[in-house]
């Protein structure tokens, strides 16, 4: 289920991008980050009877969702850029 979520969102950016021509990309990634957010935050709420991997506060919930975010960050392929300031040149 995580990569056919992760495959919506990234066909979800294409097809808004492709009917916003003029839209700046920039704002529409931070517009799927909100959303994508809102969502893990209302997901990972602790249950009515709490379970061993529930996250028992506001805290824990940022600090995982932080975690998950570097993670997929350091997993993408987009992460490095030819033009980021901090590339070799040899």
């Amino acid at each position: 289920m995580f990569d056919e979520a992760a495959d919506a969102v990234v066909a979800l950016g294409n097809q808004l991008a492709d009917a916003n021509p003029d839209a700046d990309p920039w704002a529409l990634a931070d517009g799927l980050i909100a959303g994508a957010v809102h969502y893990w935050l209302y997901a990972h709420q602790p249950q009515d009877v709490p379970n061993e991997d529930d996250m028992l506060s506001a805290s824990e919930r940022i600090e995982e969702l932080a975690r998950q975010v570097m993670q997929s960050a350091e997993e993408s392929e987009y992460l490095h850029s030819p033009r980021d300031r901090d590339v070799g040149n040899a």
